[in-house]
């Protein structure tokens, strides 16, 4: 089951701030009153909930502000962003590139930006709205994506590819290729030589974006459960400042640097 976290901490927030407040205008001043009429400052301590609440609350709401507007980390969970993404990589995603908005309701109240071919995008997916997606965004509203023999055309326009490598994982080869957009942008993809092309063709509707990941043949994405709406995007992701793999490893900094 997936933790809305967001929600969690909104209600933290809620909760510790009301706790403050009303402690505040209600009972601090007769506990105050009680002090300056001869009352021993012992005999009318502070209730145990209202000090918990008040040192809570301003850290709370720090923290809300700051993954809910500004930027939000993550782990990367999965292999199907290889080799842009490794699992175990910890990412920073930008919350106002593509404009603010309201936590927990996901409804954008400032415009500030459009996703773009070739972001990296962080997401609610249609089949699994309450949990956090990651994947490349291949085509915007209106465009025509096609691929065909493993290979991604845009709007009729083939995407030019250059093999690399082969990379060996687990006993099995990986073909490492690098794909060239008409901008000039480079990106690494990773492709799977024993898995069947999977060949399609699909119009972006408008208000969405179809998102595939960089390890083509291991990555549950548009092809399989459709297009990403609009009110769904979460942020851009843009730099990993951490890589650990698991709690009985050694964190690593030799993969910091941006996303791209």
């Amino acid at each position: 089951m997936s933790i809305d976290f967001p929600l969690i901490l909104l209600l933290l927030v809620a909760s510790s701030g009301v706790i403050w407040s009303v402690d505040r205008l209600m009972f601090a001043p007769k506990r105050r009153a009680r002090v300056e009429q001869g009352a021993p400052l012992e005999s009318v301590p502070e209730p145990v909930l209202v000090e918990y609440a008040g040192s809570f609350f301003p850290v709370l709401f720090a923290i809300f502000v700051l993954r809910s507007f500004i930027v939000e980390p993550f782990q990367i969970p999965s292999s199907s962003m290889v080799p842009t993404l490794e699992v175990g990589d910890y990412i920073l995603v930008n919350k106002f590139t593509y404009g603010l908005r309201l936590p927990v309701a996901r409804t954008k109240v400032i415009s500030i930006g459009e996703p773009e071919r070739g972001d990296v995008m962080v997401f609610f997916p249609p089949h699994q709205n309450k949990t956090y997606f990651i994947k490349r965004v291949i085509g915007i509203p209106g465009d025509v994506i096609e691929y065909k023999g493993k290979r991604l055309y845009v709007n009729g326009e083939p995407i030019e590819q250059e093999h690399i490598d082969v990379m060996i994982e687990r006993g099995r080869p990986y073909h490492r290729v690098r794909e060239t957009v008409s901008s000039g942008e480079i990106r690494d993809i990773q492709i799977d030589p024993y898995r069947p092309a999977i060949d399609f063709k699909e119009v972006v509707r408008p208000g969405h974006y179809f998102m595939m990941g960089d390890n083509r043949d291991n990555s549950s994405d548009s092809r399989v459960w459709g297009q990403v709406p609009e009110e769904d995007i979460v942020g851009k992701a843009f730099a990993i400042w951490m890589h650990w793999e698991s709690v009985i490893s050694v964190p690593s900094f030799s993969r910091v640097g941006g996303i791209h």
